[in-house]
């Protein structure tokens, strides 16, 4: 058996497409990637992933658990404690999504540097234009 077509025009293919695009967003990939290290609380994710906003860091929360990636768990104290950890699926997402970061982490120098040299080419394109 083949590998699987990623083009073919079909509903499993768009389903499979939002699921991407749920995962793939850089704030999903952060929180899976800081839930990777055990379960946490949203004042520890949210000190532990640099610049997301409390409300994006719920929206992201919510769309993860609704996707069975992350379980939320509410315990009856006051003040209330939430606690957030991977499930067994989410779990598999962490090689995935570990490579993914340290990629980025391990390039942003060559990023920088494509993006300077682009931006400068762009400028010159822009003023003789």
């Amino acid at each position: 058996m083949g590998a699987p077509s990623f083009h073919a025009p079909n509903a499993d293919a768009c389903r499979a497409r939002g699921i991407l695009d749920r995962i793939g967003d850089k704030w999903s990939l952060f929180v899976i990637a800081q839930l990777g290290d055990g379960t946490k609380r949203f004042t520890e994710l949210k000190r532990d992933i640099d610049g997301i906003s409390q409300r994006m860091l719920t929206v992201t929360l919510r769309g993860l658990e609704r996707d069975g990636i992350v379980t939320r768990t509410m315990y009856p104290v006051m003040p209330p404690r939430v606690d957030y950890a991977l499930t067994d699926m989410g779990r598999t997402l962490l090689d995935t999504v570990g490579t993914l970061v340290w990629w980025a982490e391990a390039h942003l120098a060559e990023i920088d540097a494509a993006r300077a040299s682009y931006d400068a080419r762009a400028a010159q394109t822009d003023a003789v234009g």
